[in-house]
């Protein structure tokens, strides 16, 4: 008689051996491609050794996380049913299915309680003794509990179960594809601005997390850029646990190419991809970046007349060759630092999108210690029912002790059009104009324009 001894502590089977009389292979290649959001794609190469006729192959080491509606399998023959079986062994379940047969309970202590088991519910148990008195024991945390046998139905992993009929007996190999939940990946920037912050060193990793519920050894591995549409994903909870970083590589260990109207970057090696882990591996390097530091005012005295307003900093470059980058660049974090000295200082982070080569990318950092925008509505004038007037005054302050250009938005709305402005400005769009302001260290500077707006 077989004997399962599991504790409720841990909710984990101590000790159980049964067999299986269907085939069973390792993979051999094994190929992984990782989307942003929560989906992967496996595709192994398998090895079994088919008789001729029907048979079974069952997959027992699949991705908990598996969408069996996406699993398709290639071989030299064809596929009569396939199954997926998911109802995991656990504590609980074991004793579900032991209502009205025997069990063995055993405290800390050694006392041993042997009876028939009438309910459990909510971490508790009703035992039938031997002399038919009840046992009620209201909590279980501290038994090891034991029964006969692995009850029917139940499995230690989720499997894949095909029964198929193959023409001719002998060894073949398997092709396995399907998709699974809890696979993302996500781009990570690192960058440091020196030389007075008009250059820039940029360092890109790429953060993978595997909680599908299976480990990948030596996965040939692809990351896919780019909002994939799919219907209806089911939401799954993921959690980091173990983490885990590749060594820095000056040059990139990814090839990026395009598929369909994405981008995709093939790792060069095999690398393995474990359950419940956080690897970061280098994406790209580059240094000496040209950037342009911005000050961005997008005051329109909406937050009080005359208040001091914080003014935006941004750091600002482009995607291009020349600049040692133009590769397509995945959306991500990019965290910033400024040499000082001789350390590093933390300045500022911004996400970018899925950016292409040549395209311009845009970094707020925070907001300007020693630069502040006032913005004041002097007048106010009403035309006709449709027509109105409105004048402003801005005020530009530089306490720093080096001069400053402020970049002062204003957002418009309805038709409008500029009657007067003692400073140029540019049309940014249908609905944003913009003024650039030099603004002389340790000075004020002030600017008025109107606006008449038509509703």
């Amino acid at each position: 008689m077989k004997t399962i001894l599991i504790s409720l502590v841990s909710t984990i089977i101590m000790s159980m051996t049964f067999t299986s009389t269907h085939a069973q292979s390792s993979p051999g290649s094994v190929y992984v491609t990782i989307y942003n959001e929560n989906l992967g794609v496996v595709r192994e190469i398998r090895n079994y050794d088919i008789p001729r006729g029907a048979s079974e192959l069952r997959v027992t080491d699949v991705a908990s996380l598996i969408n069996p509606a996406t699993v398709k399998i290639n071989f030299n023959g064809s596929v009569l049913e396939q199954n997926y079986q998911y109802d995991l062994v656990s504590a609980d379940k074991i004793l579900q299915r032991f209502i009205d047969r025997e069990v063995q309970f055993v405290d800390e202590k050694g006392t041993i309680i042997r009876g028939t088991l009438l309910s459990t519910q909510g971490g508790s148990a009703v035992i039938r003794g031997a002399n038919g008195g009840l046992i009620m024991l209201p909590g279980l945390g501290k038994y090891q509990i034991t029964v006969d046998e692995l009850p029917g139905g139940l499995i230690t992993r989720p499997t894949l179960l095909w029964k198929v009929e193959a023409d001719r007996a002998g060894k073949q190999d398997v092709e396995l594809t399907y998709q699974t939940g809890g696979m993302s990946w996500q781009a990570e920037y690192v960058a440091v601005l020196k030389d007075n912050d008009t250059k820039l060193d940029l360092n890109a990793w790429v953060n993978l997390t595997n909680n599908s519920g299976a480990a990948f050894k030596n996965a040939n591995l692809k990351l896919v850029a780019g909002s994939v549409n799919r219907v209806g994903p089911p939401s799954r909870d993921v959690r980091l646990a173990g983490y885990s970083m590749e060594a820095k590589a000056a040059d990139s260990q990814f090839e990026s190419g395009e598929m369909f109207e994405y981008h995709m970057y093939t790792l060069q090696r095999p690398t393995d991809l474990m359950q419940n882990e956080s690897k970061q591996i280098a994406l790209f390097d580059a240094s000496g970046i040209p950037v342009v530091k911005r000050y961005r005012y997008m005051g329109d005295g909406s937050r009080g007349q005359g208040v001091s307003e914080p003014i935006a900093v941004q750091v600002e470059f482009e995607n291009k060759s020349a600049n040692g980058l133009g590769i397509p660049m995945p959306k991500g974090v990019v965290r910033v630092n400024q040499a000082s000295g001789g350390s590093v200082e933390f300045v500022g982070e911004d996400r970018i999108n899925h950016t292409p080569r040549d395209e311009k990318i845009t970094l707020t950092l925070g907001q300007a210690f020693d630069i502040l925008g006032e913005t004041t509505i002097t007048d106010q004038r009403r035309i006709t029912d449709r027509v109105n007037e409105l004048s402003y005054k801005v005020v530009l302050k530089n306490r720093k002790d080096t001069a400053v250009t402020v970049e002062v938005e204003r957002n418009l709305w309805g038709n409008w059009e500029v009657m007067r402005s003692s400073r140029e400005y540019r049309k940014v769009n249908a609905f944003k104009i913009a003024f650039d302001v030099p603004v002389p260290a340790n000075s004020e500077i002030e600017f008025t324009y109107t606006v008449r707006f038509t509703n």
